[in-house]
């Protein structure tokens, strides 16, 4: 029996050109990542690197950028100014090329720039086709140039001159509005977003001034301005910790046109803080430059160590880890071809980087310790001390990998595992206390969801080695019910649950456990928080009664919204829910685990700098810098139960 095909012939017409800047509004994922507040800040992102790739060549010392009442966004460099020139091969003029022309710019080894970032020379073009309106001036030759594109980046008009300037002055203003068919979602600009970011550009920019103003707000503005670069990044950084020596080693070196820089210092936590640049991208997942100057540090210290007769031939070499406890370090490259591993420039490939990085590196490195003994010996003494505890903390790693992990777990009386063994389905609920435990174990859905009560505040970690960690018994019970290991051995595809819940009460103490677990999982598994696996549940604060209904809200907002909407003659009861260990399993169950009715919010580490800082300022050994947090957010409580 045949089949009957019904389909039109394939030819030429199946074939769809996409004209100028259509295929971006087509597939604006394929440029910008997404049209979420992550692709909307993007745009920004593009316009401040063209004039950053200024700085870079020399040319620009101060960019502006302000945004408007309207969420436009206006970015002023005193950069050189686009050539406004016509440009030979597309006959329009050069400032309508680079607007209107996917890879059309000064970054293809055409003289323009010796390096630069963005998405080179389809960035400019890119920001027009996804705005509603883009206008361009180009302060030059004395004169002020004007172009302005309607929604797709279609020019209103060639360019023209409108006014005249100062013959000395140049640059480029570029101003924009967002266009709200391509991001649907929101085109509100987060202030916080754009100001560590162009915070971060100045730092990896030594000298250059970057101002930012948000015209929404009534004097809101700040300006970052770094004579001293990467050096006052660290310090920045260790501002919440204890340097244990007193220089920032500082690295400043070029090989075959490749710029290596970097700054670090140690701290006495146990943690490394290590971030890394390509002309100004960050690279959180490494590549060649880190690699180059982590073999440098670890070899040279071993070197050192041995030369100074505080490492004997006895002793195990300190490892990479062992090398990086407690060290703050930037690592910042500026090279003219990177290139790199995947879309989203995470991991730099050059292979030639990574003997550059280490040559440049060890030299500055090795000098220093031999020209500063004293603190070289501090910085040795504490990757030995690290290398020790290693030790320690392997013997204690053995507790959680032995034969019938899960025995050991039960043996504790502690976990209620679920039936399923399919991680995608499957759910651990942290508890705080046993009686909520109870609750939660007689509430759940025994298929896809375990528990795991928790008997009091698990130990700092911010404040602990590896080695003492895995000593304590609750962080020995998660690590084995994880399912993951931990530090060396740790495998995030061995995790046994896809969703890490942390369901504590909403008052003080049930905060503090739940960032005790946080800075536990950040500091120890934080693959799991990346890859978006934990949760904190949401009870609700209120319930309101009024018929036969029962409405649980999770605030105060939420409760006002909710009365708002029933009529005046309705009768109601509002109580204040009782904590987690007060209700009973069918409570605990409608309230805060049923998958159709709760609310859970997921725990995302968008930016690492910022989490690293908060974990240590609110975590850390110090008192002032928790004091002022404190003072500062204090203003934004709303509900503090004591």
């Amino acid at each position: 029996m045949s089949e009957e095909k019904v389909e039109k012939e394939y030819d030429s017409s199946a074939i769809q050109v996409l004209e100028g800047l259509e295929a971006v509004r087509k597939r604006p994922g394929m440029y910008i990542g997404s049209t979420s507040s992550r692709g909307l800040h993007h745009l920004v992102w593009e316009i401040v690197d063209n004039a950053i790739d200024e700085a870079l060549a020399g040319y620009c010392s101060h960019i502006e950028v302000v945004v408007g009442k309207d969420n436009s966004i206006t970015v002023k460099d005193d950069g050189r100014g686009i050539p406004v020139d016509i440009h030979p091969k597309t006959g329009k003029s050069t400032v309508e090329t680079v607007y209107t022309v996917l890879h059309a710019g000064g970054k293809f080894g055409g003289g323009g720039y010796k390096v630069s970032g963005g998405l080179h020379g389809v960035g400019a073009s890119v920001v027009n086709a996804l705005s509603d309106w883009l206008e361009v001036k180009v302060y030059k030759n004395g004169n002020v140039y004007y172009q302005r594109y309607s929604r797709g980046g279609h020019p209103d008009d060639a360019l023209k001159i409108i006014d005249k300037c100062d013959e000395n002055r140049t640059g480029t203003t570029v101003k924009f509005l967002p266009d709200d068919e391509i991001f649907t979602e929101t085109t509100v600009y987060d202030y916080e977003i754009l100001k560590n970011r162009l915070k971060e550009l100045a730092f990896l920019n030594k000298g250059l001034r970057i101002s930012l103003y948000d015209e929404r707000e009534e004097d809101k503005k700040d300006s970052f301005h770094y004579e001293g670069g990467l050096i006052e990044y660290v310090q920045m950084l260790n501002v919440n910790k204890k340097p244990i020596h007193p220089t920032i080693i500082d690295v400043d070196g070029e090989d075959k046109d490749i710029r290596v820089e970097v700054a670090l210092q140690y701290n006495e936590t146990y943690n490394s803080s290590i971030y890394s640049f390509v002309n100004n991208i960050t690279t959180p997942e490494g590549g060649t430059h880190e690699d180059g100057v982590r073999r440098a540090l670890t070899r040279i210290l071993n070197k050192y160590a041995t030369s100074q007769g505080m490492l004997k031939e006895k002793d195990d070499p300190l490892t990479g880890d062992d090398v990086r406890e407690g060290l703050t370090m930037i690592i910042s490259v500026k090279h003219p071809n990177p290139q790199f591993e995947g879309q989203t420039k995470t991991k730099l490939g050059n292979s030639e980087v990574r003997a550059i990085a280490d040559k440049v590196f060890s030299e500055v490195f090795e000098r220093f310790l031999m020209e500063n003994p004293d603190q070289a010996k501090i910085i040795v003494d504490k990757a030995m001390t690290a290398s020790r505890a290693r030790v320690a903390a392997k013997k204690a790693r053995e507790l959680t990998r032995r034969k019938g992990d899960l025995d050991v777990t039960n043996f504790y009386g502690k976990l209620s595992d679920c039936k399923s063994k399919d991680a995608s389905e499957c759910e651990i609920f942290l508890v705080e206390g046993d009686s909520a435990g109870g609750s939660a174990i007689k509430g759940r859905d025994s298929m896809t969801q375990a528990i795991l009560p928790l008997r009091g505040k698990i130990l700092n970690v911010e404040k602990a080695r590896l080695d003492r960690a895995l000593s304590n018994e609750e962080i020995r019970t998660i690590i084995t019910a994880f399912g993951t290991g931990i530090g060396d051995d740790f495998d995030l595809s061995k995790l046994r649950y896809h969703k890490i819940v942390i369901m504590t009460d909403a008052d003080v103490d049930g905060s503090h456990i739940r960032v005790l677990l946080l800075t536990l999982f950040y500091r120890f598994f934080r693959p799991i928080v990346e890859a978006g696996h934990v949760y904190a549940a949401q009870p609700p604060l209120f319930v309101i009664k009024h018929g036969k209904t029962i409405k649980y809200v999770l605030n105060e907002q939420e409760r006002d919204a909710y009365l708002a909407t029933l009529s005046p003659n309705t009768k109601y009861d509002i109580m204040r829910m009782k904590g987690l260990g007060e209700m009973d399993a069918e409570e605990l169950n409608e309230t805060t685990m049923d998958i159709n009715k709760r609310v859970l919010r997921q725990i995302t580490v968008e930016d690492t700098l910022a989490a690293d800082e908060v974990f240590a300022k609110l975590m850390g050994e110090e008192v002032e810098p928790r004091r002022e947090f404190i003072e500062t957010n204090a203003t934004y409580v709303e509900n503090l139960d004591v």
